[in-house]
C-alpha cells in the first residue's frame, strides 16, 4: 500500500547488517500521506509521497 499514486515511489528492500555483522532482511519504506488532491477539477484521495507533495506535482483539495 506505501506506494505514491503520482511516481509510482515504493518500498525498497536490502540486507541489514548488525556490528557484528549479522545479516537480516530490511525494507524502506517510502513517506506516503493520503491526501484530498485535484484531479479534473474534483476532489480525490490519494497516496501521496511528500517529495511530489514538495515539490508541487500535486494541488491539494
Amino acid at each position: 500500500m506505501a506506494k505514491c499514486a503520482i511516481c509510482e515511489k515504493g518500498a525498497h528492500f536490502g540486507i541489514k547488517v548488525s556490528h557484528s555483522h549479522r545479516r537480516s532482511n530490511k525494507m524502506w519504506k517510502s513517506n506516503v500521506k493520503s491526501v484530498k488532491v485535484k484531479v479534473n477539477g474534483a476532489a480525490k484521495k490519494m497516496y501521496v509521497c511528500t517529495s511530489c507533495l514538495r515539490s508541487g506535482l500535486v494541488e491539494r483539495a
